[in-house]
């Protein structure tokens, strides 16, 4: 059965959740990236955006503006989240944000932010960005044009959206820290045994 997130989502929703599970959203998803969050951590800049319980997307989307003045979305692929390492923490705390979706994973900062205020990093995949447009049933607003189709505050309405994969949990567990020290210690015995095989090489 798919476990679906629903906006605004509550603290218990996400209390269960714990690194590599698969979650899908419903509701209001808002795309978010670098100047956006600079804007609010480091020039203070209110968002015009209400987060509380609310789920952001770090991705630059492709726009297309309809004939009636509407917008509808063609592509939505992810950004590197690693981007936004340096403000997340401090971004959820001003927020209330629950759930950042992105690629990749996010580092020490996010998890401890994830941990203090109850919220969740989810991995979209790669590669998928024509298929995400389909999930989003209507684009409600956008806010802060003037940065640029990319970095615009796209609040989109998106039903099932995912699949998402739990990469921070709220108890600040990190999936792909955790990875990188078991690739790690599985690495070094068999990069001992090539060295050894290849010690005749000067």
């Amino acid at each position: 059965m798919k476990k679906i997130l629903t906006t605004p989502i509550k603290d218990e929703d996400l209390a269960e959740l714990r690194i590599g599970d698969v979650v899908y959203l419903t509701g209001q998803l808002v795309t978010c990236r670098d100047v956006a969050h600079c804007r609010l951590i480091e020039q203070g800049r209110e968002l015009p955006v209400n987060l509380e319980g609310g789920a952001i997307f770090h991705a630059g989307p492709i726009v297309r503006k309809k004939d009636d003045g509407r917008f509808e979305m063609v592509s939505i692929g992810p950004t590197t989240s690693m981007h936004m390492e340096k403000f997340e923490r401090e971004f959820i705390k001003q927020t209330g944000v629950k759930l950042i979706v992105g690629k990749g994973g996010m580092g020490p900062e996010t998890a401890a932010g994830c941990q203090e205020h109850k919220a969740v990093h989810a991995i979209f995949p790669g590669g998928c960005a024509v298929l995400a447009a389909t999930l989003v049933e209507e684009i409600e607003g956008a806010e802060w044009q003037d940065l640029g189709m990319p970095e615009t505050l796209w609040i989109n309405r998106v039903r099932v959206f995912g699949p998402l994969i739990i990469s921070i949990d709220t108890q600040g567990n990190n999936l792909i820290q955790q990875n990188k020290q078991q690739f790690q210690a599985r690495k070094k015995p068999v990069l001992d045994k090539i060295c050894q095989q290849l010690s005749f090489i000067k």
